[in-house]
């Protein structure tokens, strides 16, 4: 068995998988290695899987963008048959509300003509003849349910919402993961599986190479870290765990399974949805059923974990973007009984992902991705291979930041935005929408 490899990279979720297929069409001899037994079994499989493009930022709705494309035509993006089946992107559109904690969402519209990204701004009138059945009065900031002000109305209604067309959603990102392992085995990729990276190997400082498992080991001048919820183990065990200005930390999120109301008022609800008022999102899935989750609000704070132990039970705290969805949709009700998911986000200081060199040369980052950064993942693969090829190449990242071209929007941006030594973003949602 041939233990060298040009670049290994830990994790096979969406974003690993991608980086392994970018690198491996590049020509790189690439091994993927995982802890878990298939592409996509982590974190990434409890994805919601939402494609869209509006973002807080000009880079990351530009990335975004880049990779709508890819979703948009995944079977030639993917560019060969995976056996276990292909994902499907379902182009349902998205409905952002406009809220007074967005802004009414001018920044966005503004990225979104900047970027030639079409949507269509609807008035209330025109989104409440779509959604009969819901209310549009203002009810933020949000509050607990237990607190005196809940459901208690505090303005005139919403200014109306916009409407991306050409957003939507991931039906499988768990397969997803697999059709971005096929194209990258395709292209003369390896991968490993139920291998645990149990040291990594330097000398003169520059990464050389790394044990699996306490036993076998790889020889590589190249690593990406990938890891997802896992990252900052791995980043400890490169010896770099303290040396990036901007820090991630990995925080605990749940998500449940809804009914939609079985009432005519209701079914025209196919569309994902974002109403920042009540910190609630809602995206359709089968059987007349839809997924919805909290945005994240100061009065729920966040739980921060540890990826090796924590209760993947659902928490009573589910209930509160419930009870606010149920403030927009009064028709809903309240389940006795709820089923949905826990798993967890890696997340930066700001939101926005870390990808970049590190102070250990030959150790890459393509971390803090977690929560907003699935439906860019195609398009991260191909930055990550440019960055690694570069700085490879002797190219100083660090004093020369990278430009990469985002081919099919035809847009170049600075890699400097996502590098681990940057100043917390101020522009950032500082949330999962980033």
């Amino acid at each position: 068995m041939d233990n060298r490899f040009d670049a290994v990279i830990i994790g096979a979720g969406i974003i690993g998988s991608a980086i392994g297929c970018g690198l491996a069409r590049r020509g790189w001899h690439t091994l993927n290695v995982d802890r878990l037994e298939t592409a996509g079994q982590g974190s990434t499989s409890s994805s919601v899987a939402i494609v869209r493009s509006h973002y807080s930022t000009l880079e990351g709705s530009a990335l975004a963008w880049e990779g709508t494309q890819c979703w948009e035509d995944w079977r030639g993006h993917i560019g060969t048959d995976d056996p276990a089946g292909m994902a499907e992107f379902r182009q349902t559109g998205v409905l952002v509300l406009k809220t007074d904690g967005n802004d009414n969402l001018g920044k966005q519209i503004a990225l979104s003509d900047a970027l030639q990204i079409p949507y269509q701004e609807w008035s209330t009138e025109t989104i409440q003849a779509k959604l009969p059945g819901w209310k549009f009065h203002r009810f933020g900031p949000p509050v607990l349910s237990d607190d005196p002000q809940f459901g208690q109305p505090t303005g005139s209604d919403l200014n109306g919402g916009v409407f991306f067309p050409r957003a939507g959603y991931c039906n499988d990102p768990r397969l997803a993961a697999h059709n971005l392992q096929a194209a990258a085995q395709a292209a003369g990729a390896e991968f490993r599986f139920n291998s645990t990276v149990s040291a990594i190997h330097t000398r003169d400082g520059r990464t050389e190479g790394l044990d699996l498992n306490g036993s076998e080991t790889i020889r590589t001048p190249v690593i990406v870290n990938a890891a997802g919820p896992h990252s900052a183990k791995i980043s400890a065990l490169a010896g770099i765990a303290d040396s990036s200005a901007i820090k991630t930390r990995v925080i605990r999120h749940e998500y449940v399974r809804l009914t939609r109301p079985d009432s005519p008022a209701n079914k025209g609800a196919e569309f994902v949805t974002f109403d920042n008022d009540v910190c609630s999102y809602t995206r359709p899935d089968l059987g007349g059923t839809f997924l919805s989750g909290s945005e994240g609000t100061e009065a729920e704070g966040e739980q921060t974990q540890d990826p090796d132990d924590f209760d993947r039970n659902l928490s009573d705290a589910v209930m509160e973007p419930i009870y606010r969805l149920a403030q927009r949709i009064p028709s809903l009700g309240i389940p006795n009984n709820v089923s949905g998911i826990v798993d967890l986000w890696d997340v930066s200081d700001d939101w926005i992902p870390i990808y970049d060199c590190s102070d250990l040369a030959g150790f890459y980052l393509a971390v803090g991705t977690s929560g907003n950064q699935f439906k860019t993942a195609p398009a991260v693969g191909e930055l990550m291979a440019e960055l690694v090829s570069a700085c490879e190449a002797g190219h100083d990242h660090d004093r020369d930041p990278v430009q990469f071209h985002l081919q099919r929007i035809d847009r170049s941006i600075g890699l400097e935005f996502f590098s681990r030594n940057r100043k917390i973003n101020s522009t950032s949602s500082f949330s999962v929408m980033a």
